[in-house]
């Protein structure tokens, strides 16, 4: 499997997932969703909307590669999280569309990448405004390993709350 195969995989798994862990959500109420389990984001739905903004904060990292990837230009209309803990969508139902949304344009960008592209380092400002260039084939790793993490996190408090998310291993997309 060659980098950008690996990349088209990692955003099909991301969208899977995503798919599962928001199905298993939506058997909960909305104070279940909301309940403080003493989570680095508080509760599922923090560590839910934690996602949606760390995808959406790298997406716009991403939007500014010498590439000038089509697939991100509608990221343009919505505004740079200025902090990953903050609640953005109260409801998992307008939560869950945003998430299908992002995930659609993750893949939708993941069969546009070039290898080519990889190769190049990004410019960007982290949270605190710090300028930092990396190589973008690491950014994409670290892109999708935050996904993975914290899903992990999201599948836990999940199980505590007693819904079983089911199979969650990337083993069960690789042919």
């Amino acid at each position: 499997m060659n980098r950008i195969e690996h990349i088209a995989l990692m955003a099909h798994y991301n969208q899977w997932m995503n798919r599962k862990v928001y199905e298993a959500a939506g058997t909960l109420t909305d104070a279940e969703l909301s309940a403080d389990r003493q989570a680095f984001f508080g509760s599922i739905l923090g560590t839910l909307n934690h996602l949606a903004l760390g995808d959406t904060v790298w997406l716009k990292r991403f939007a500014q590669h010498p590439a000038n990837f089509a697939a991100l230009t509608s990221l343009s209309a919505i505004a740079t999280p200025s902090d990953l803990k903050q609640l953005a969508f109260a409801d998992i139902r307008e939560l869950a569309n945003h998430r299908a949304w992002l995930d659609q344009l993750i893949l939708e960008w993941a069969h546009s990448l070039r290898e080519t592209d990889l190769d190049q380092r990004l410019s960007y400002h982290n949270m605190r405004g710090v300028a930092n260039s990396k190589p973008f084939f690491g950014l994409l790793v670290h892109f999708f390993n935050h996904q993975t993490h914290h899903r992990g996190q999201a599948t836990t408090l999940l199980t505590q709350a007693g819904v079983d998310v089911g199979d969650t291993d990337l083993l069960a997309l690789i042919d």
